[in-house]
């Protein structure tokens, strides 16, 4: 997918791309390609992949959802995707990028800087991120971050009653993490199946939405997540 065949493809989501926003997606797409070279953020490393399994696959979600000031996480954010795709989109929200890795919040630190766009950028753990800073987001959007139990324990502390996960997944017919959501008060709202465009990936958005206030004993540890997830608490 090269920057035209993209644009074009951004319209079938609802979204008519501003120059500047051409422009942006142009920057973030020449800076991960140059960055990539001496610091290994992501495998795919051609343009037309990253406008096509990067910029799009991020921007598949608002076929779905439409987001306009609300506040907003990636967890796990890596080198930026999905959040700072919907950010250029959606320029109002409110948005933080989250990831443990040091050397992706540097890039992200240096791309807010080089597209002009303000979100905030944090290097830390996502447990303990939860612990300190519970039930304050409208949206956790997360890509290809760990299994749906391990994943709604991580995040769902965090969302505000009414709010939702919104987690990008492939094709797997993984576990929707239905048990672990109810236990952390909230449940599955949508599962909506997609295909990425040329390559007919398969895609799959599963939306949990936050019912009642957590209890504060989540998320333990990562230790304890890992060794008993919580599909298994009472198994």
């Amino acid at each position: 997918m090269n920057e035209e065949t993209f644009v074009e493809k951004v319209k079938d989501l609802g979204y008519i791309l501003s120059e500047q926003q051409i422009k942006q997606f142009k920057i973030y797409c020449d800076f991960l390609t140059e960055y990539n070279k001496h610091c290994n953020l992501t495998a795919i490393k051609t343009e037309n992949e990253i406008y096509l399994k990067h910029f799009y696959d991020s921007l598949m979600i608002l076929k779905y959802k439409k987001f306009n000031n609300e506040k907003i996480i990636d967890i796990g954010s890596g080198a930026g995707f999905p959040g700072v795709p919907i950010k250029i989109i959606c320029p109002d929200i409110d948005l933080i990028c989250l990831d443990a890795n040091g050397k992706k919040t540097q890039f992200l630190k240096l791309l807010k800087e080089k597209l002009n766009i303000d979100f905030d950028v944090v290097n830390v753990r996502a447990e303990d991120y939860a612990q300190r800073n519970r039930e304050l987001f409208n949206y956790v959007v997360t890509r290809a971050v760990s299994s749906m139990p391990i994943l709604c324990e991580l995040t769902i502390p965090i969302i505000k009653v009414g709010g939702e996960l919104i987690a990008y997944k492939g094709a797997s017919s993984e576990d929707t993490g239905e048990y672990a959501a109810s236990i952390l008060g909230a449940e599955i709202k949508n599962i909506y199946e997609d295909k990425l465009p040329f390559e007919n990936a398969k895609r799959t958005f599963i939306c949990i939405q936050k019912k009642c206030q957590t209890d504060p004993i989540f998320p333990r540890r990562y230790e304890k997540i890992l060794k008993k997830p919580l599909q298994n608490l009472e198994k």
